[in-house]
């Protein structure tokens, strides 16, 4: 794990917000983290060999967790969508503003510009963050995330598990997935219904090849809409989500291959066993 600096002397995450002048709100997402403890902890998940050079942290809040990444990172962007906590940020940060170690991007981290980062640690709003961990994946850049329990451990979940999902072979195509700390709910402002989990994300290539990524993940969608259906009823009945317009050359195809596969279910097979499913409907379906 990475160390963040020995003996540095944080802002309280408390007198941050008293200063904002601001309170959490569940009906907006906002649920601040307030344990020391925890913020304290979130940066040393990055991998030993990261890169923190330029640290990304989306949804920075009033600058909790902004100022411990400061403190490992050469320089760090923050991207913030409320114009008021924007505005704090600025001038709470005046100094690192003005010297270039802190850039306060006002907007939302769906639509927004990214910066060319070296890794991202961030506590994600709730509601957004599938899609915004799913545009991050793409980049190849170690993350450390915070989401729901439930959904950080949907994402690291291994075949045959109960969490075992779409999620955990999309996540798991672009990275390594690790749940390294659950956080309970009093560790926020407000306090959320749910416990979270940090979630650390290492890119690395699959061992597979996929020659359609875009098909390859509506195939898997298609196949966990249908988990407690066998393959091959599976691959019959969803031809409107995986976009197959001929499902029963794929279940013959694979018969042909491999026929105790079509008798198995979603929920059992590991990623590269549904790239090599989708590259055979990618040659006798489409």
């Amino acid at each position: 794990m990475t160390d963040t600096t020995p003996d540095a002397a944080f802002r309280d995450p408390d007198d941050l917000r008293r200063r904002a002048g601001i309170r959490g709100d569940p009906d907006r997402d906002q649920h601040f983290l307030v344990d020391d403890r925890v913020l304290d902890r979130i940066p040393t998940y990055l991998p030993e060999d990261a890169d923190t050079t330029h640290l990304l942290e989306i949804g920075g809040g009033t600058g909790a967790l902004t100022d411990r990444l400061l403190a490992v990172a050469d320089a760090v962007t923050v991207i913030e969508r409320d114009p008021d906590l924007a505005a704090f940020l600025r001038e709470e940060f005046a100094s690192e503003v003005d010297s270039d170690r802190l850039t306060v991007l006002e907007g939302d981290a769906l639509s927004v510009d990214l910066p060319a980062f070296s890794a991202c640690v961030s506590n994600l709003p709730y509601g957004i963050s599938s899609e915004i961990a799913f545009r991050l994946l793409p980049e190849g850049r170690p993350l450390v995330l915070m989401f729901q329990r439930e959904f950080g451990e949907r994402m690291a979940a291994e075949p045959g598990t109960d969490n075992y999902g779409r999620l955990s072979v999309s996540a798991q195509h672009y990275a390594a997935v690790e749940v390294v700390e659950i956080v309970p709910p009093d560790a926020f402002d407000p306090a959320p219904a749910v416990e979270s989990a940090v979630v650390r994300l290492t890119p690395r290539a699959p061992d597979y090849a996929v020659d359609d990524e875009a098909f390859f993940f509506d195939f898997v969608k298609a196949l966990f809409t249908q988990r407690r259906k066998t393959i091959r009823n599976g691959i019959r009945n969803t031809a409107h989500i995986s976009g197959l317009s001929e499902p029963e050359a794929v279940v013959e195809a694979v018969e042909a291959e491999d026929p105790d596969l079509l008798r198995k279910r979603a929920g059992s097979l590991a990623p590269e066993t549904f790239a090599r499913l989708a590259e055979i409907a990618d040659e006798h379906g489409r």
